[in-house]
C-alpha cells in the first residue's frame, strides 16, 4: 500500500507578491492544495481604514483577481485552496470570490473562518486593565484593528464539512497549511509532534520564494533564477516528515542553506515557538539533502498550547513624513548630515514662532554611506549620497511645513542637493502595534458555508505559567558538545562570520530576530562565543536603545543560533522611522562581524568561501560565452 502523501505549494508571502506564483504552481506542482499568506499586522490596519471609506472593501483583492483566471484548472484538478485574504471582512471576501465562480459556472464551495476580528470589544480590553505585552503601555483610546491569530482547526473542520475554498481573516500564517494536514491525515488536537511538524510545514513555505533561493545569504549561488523563481511545495506524510521542492523548470535553489535559513526566520526561543495549536520545539530539527531540488525535514516536537490567544490591535499615533533627496560632490556625507541637521532646525525654528509643539521624534540617514552599520561603516568618501529626513508629529499641518520647507534647501545650503525622490512629500498616518494576550474561552470561533454557521471546538491548552523561556547556557552545551567557550585554543586570527556561517533576519513587531546558521559544525564554539548577548550589544550599539536587550537560543539539530535584539528597531514596521524599521538587513551587518579563530581555520573558511563564489563566477562567464556564441 502506498503511503498518502499530501503536497501543498504556497502562492503569496504576502499581500502584493507576485501573481505568477500561482499559475506556476497550479499548472505545475500537482499540489492537493494551494495557499496563500497575505496579512501582517499593518496590513490589517490599512484593511480596517479600507473598509471605514467602502463597506464591501477591507480585504486582498489580489487573491479574488488571482484566482478567477485559474478557476477552471483549480476545479479540474481537485485543488482545494486555504487563505488569509479576508482581512477584516471574510464574508466581503467570500462574496467577491463566489460571484467569479458563479459567472465562471463553476461548481467550488467557498468557507469563511470568523472569531478573529475583535474590533467592537475595545472597551471590554480597556475595562479589563489590558496592558501591551512587551512595553507595559495602556490600551490605546481608539484601535483602528484587533484580531486575535486563529489557529488551524477552523480549517480543518470547514475542509471536512466539504469546503473546496477556505477563506480565513487573521490566523497564523501557518495555520494555512496545518488545517489541510489536520484534515487529511486526521490528526487529533493532542497529536502534538505532528502538529509541530505540520506548523514547521507551514513556517518554512508561509514567505513564499524565502526558502526557494530568495533573501539567500549565497545570493550567488541563485544565478540567473530570480526572472522564473519557482515557488515552495511541501510534500508531506502522516508522521509528519516532509519534503520542500519546487516545480520543474522554475529558477530558485532547494538546499539545506535555503531551508534552514527559512527555519530560523522570525522564530524568537525555537524551544518553544508557541501557536494557537501547539507549542513547537524546533532545537532538533534535522535537514537532508536528498538530491539537488528535495529537502527532506524531521525532528519537530510538539507540546500542548497556552490557553490564550496572542491578540495584535494597530492604531494610530499621531503622523510620520519622510524625504529623500540627492546631494553629490565632494564630502557629499557630511554635507548631507548637515543639510538634514539644519532643515530639522530650520522647521523647528518655524513651529516655535506658530506656537507649535517640537517634532515628536525625527531620524536622519546619509544612504550610501552605510548609515546603517554605525561605526562599523568602511564606506569612503562618498561623492553622491541619499539623505533621509523622516518625523514624527502629532499634529498632521505641522508635518506638512516639513514638507513644504526641503526644496528650499536647493538654494539655500549646500551645493550638490537635487532629486527629491518622489516629488514633495506628504504626511502620513503613524501606525503602531500594540500586542496582549486574551483567553481562548472567551473567543467564539466558526466557519460559514452554505449560509449556515458552525462553531468550532478550540482545544482548552495550559495555563502561561507554564510557558518559561529556554535557558540558553544548558542548550548551547548539547550544541557543541561540552565544548568551553572559554577553552577554545589558540584564536590568534580573525574571519568575517560570513565565512563561517550563513544568516537572516527579520522582525517581529519591535524585536528583530537573526538566525545564524554555521557552514560546518567545527565553527560552533567559535561562532558562540563571537555572538554572546554583551557582544552582539555592543556591536550593534548604533541601533539599540536603553531598554533594548539581547537572547541567544540555539538549535542543536540545525546546528545553529538565534537571536533575538528586543526593542531594537525603533518602534519597528511603520512605527519606525528608520530605512530598516524591520530589520531585514541585520543579518548583513553581523556577516561582516568578525570572529576569532586559530589561523588555519579562518584560512580554511576563507579559502572555501572564495572557492565557492569564483565556481558561480566560473559557470556565469562559461553559460554567457556559451549563449553569446549560439
Amino acid at each position: 500500500m502506498t503511503e498518502k502523501k499530501v503536497r501543498i505549494g504556497c502562492a503569496s508571502a504576502f499581500w502584493g507578491d507576485t501573481s505568477m506564483a500561482a499559475q506556476q504552481l497550479v499548472h505545475k506542482g500537482q499540489l492537493d492544495y494551494l495557499v496563500f499568506d497575505y496579512l501582517a499586522e499593518v496590513t490589517m490596519s490599512i484593511m480596517a481604514g479600507a473598509r471605514m471609506k467602502n463597506p464591501e472593501a477591507g480585504f486582498a483583492p489580489d487573491f479574488v483577481m488571482t484566482l478567477e483566471r485559474l478557476l477552471k484548472p483549480i476545479a479540474e484538478q481537485g485543488i482545494k485552496v486555504v487563505s488569509n485574504a479576508g482581512g477584516v471582512n471574510v464574508r466581503g471576501c467570500v462574496a467577491a470570490l463566489q460571484a467569479a465562480i458563479d459567472k465562471a459556472g463553476i461548481d467550488l464551495k467557498v468557507a469563511a473562518v470568523e472569531g478573529d476580528n475583535l474590533v467592537k470589544r475595545q472597551q471590554e480590553f480597556a475595562d479589563a486593565g489590558i496592558v501591551e505585552m512587551f512595553s507595559g503601555e495602556e490600551f490605546p483610546e481608539q484601535c483602528l484593528s484587533v484580531n486575535s491569530y486563529l489557529g488551524a482547526s477552523a480549517v480543518r473542520d470547514a475542509l471536512s464539512a466539504g469546503a473546496d475554498i477556505v477563506i480565513t481573516g487573521r490566523v497564523v500564517d501557518s495555520a494555512v497549511v496545518l488545517g489541510p494536514l489536520m484534515h487529511e491525515f486526521d490528526w487529533s488536537e493532542t497529536d502534538y509532534d505532528q502538529l509541530a511538524q505540520g506548523s514547521l510545514a507551514g513556517h518554512v513555505i508561509e514567505c513564499g520564494a524565502q526558502c526557494t533561493g530568495g533573501n539567500f545569504t549565497d545570493w550567488q549561488l541563485v544565478e540567473a533564477g530570480y526572472a522564473n523563481m519557482g515557488f515552495p511545495i511541501v510534500e508531506c506524510v502522516a508522521d509528519g516528515s516532509f519534503i520542500v521542492s519546487k516545480p520543474e523548470g522554475t529558477g530558485g535553489l532547494i538546499s539545506v542553506g535555503t531551508v534552514g535559513e527559512q527555519i530560523l526566520y522570525e522564530i524568537g526561543d525555537p524551544s518553544q515557538y508557541l501557536l494557537p495549536d501547539v507549542t513547537c520545539d524546533f532545537t532538533q530539527v534535522q535537514l537532508e539533502q536528498l538530491d539537488e531540488g528535495h529537502v527532506l525535514i524531521s525532528g519537530a516536537k510538539g507540546r500542548p498550547p497556552s490557553d490564550h490567544y496572542k491578540v495584535s490591535a494597530t492604531y494610530m499615533d499621531g503622523y510620520r513624513c519622510n524625504a529623500s533627496f540627492m546631494i553629490g560632490g565632494r564630502q557629499a556625507v557630511e554635507k548631507g548630515q548637515r543639510v538634514g541637521e539644519s532643515i530639522v532646525e530650520r522647521v523647528s525654528f518655524i513651529f516655535n514662532s506658530m506656537g507649535l509643539e517640537a517634532f515628536t521624534a525625527t531620524d536622519i540617514e546619509i544612504l550610501g554611506s552605510e548609515t546603517t552599520y554605525g561605526a562599523h561603516s568602511c564606506a569612503l568618501d562618498n561623492r553622491e549620497v541619499v539623505v533621509k529626513i523622516a518625523a514624527h508629529h502629532q499634529d498632521k499641518k505641522a508635518l506638512g511645513i516639513f514638507a513644504r520647507e526641503i526644496a528650499q534647501a536647493a538654494t539655500a545650503m549646500a551645493p550638490g542637493l537635487t532629486g527629491l525622490v518622489g516629488g514633495r512629500p506628504k504626511p502620513s498616518p503613524m501606525i503602531r502595534l500594540f500586542s496582549f494576550l486574551w483567553p481562548k474561552d472567551q473567543i467564539a470561533v466558526s466557519f460559514n458555508l452554505n449560509d449556515q454557521s458552525t462553531a468550532v471546538k478550540i482545544a482548552e491548552g495550559v495555563s502561561l505559567e507554564n510557558f518559561v523561556s529556554a535557558n540558553f547556557t544548558s542548550a548551547s552545551a548539547a550544541l557543541v558538545s561540552g565544548d568551553s567557550v572559554k577553552e577554545l585554543g589558540d584564536c590568534d586570527a580573525t574571519t568575517s562570520l560570513i565565512n563561517l556561517a550563513m544568516a537572516r533576519s527579520g522582525d517581529k513587531g519591535d524585536h528583530c530576530n537573526v538566525g545564524i546558521l554555521a557552514r560546518d559544525s567545527a565553527y560552533l564554539p567559535y561562532i558562540q562565543h563571537a555572538v554572546q548577548p554583551e557582544k552582539i550589544r555592543e556591536y550593534l550599539a548604533h541601533i539599540m536603545s536603553d531598554k533594548s536587550d539581547v537572547k541567544l537560543y540555539s538549535l542543536p539539530g540545525l546546528g545553529a543560533f538565534n537571536l533575538m535584539l528586543e526593542q531594537a528597531l525603533g518602534g519597528g514596521g511603520i512605527a519606525s522611522l528608520r530605512i530598516d524599521p524591520q530589520g531585514k538587513a541585520m543579518a548583513q551587518q553581523l556577516l561582516d562581524m568578525p570572529v576569532a579563530v586559530p589561523a588555519a581555520m579562518a584560512k580554511k573558511a576563507e579559502e572555501n568561501y572564495k572557492a565557492m563564489i569564483e565556481s558561480v563566477n566560473s559557470d556565469h562567464n562559461k553559460n554567457n560565452n556559451e549563449n553569446g556564441a549560439a
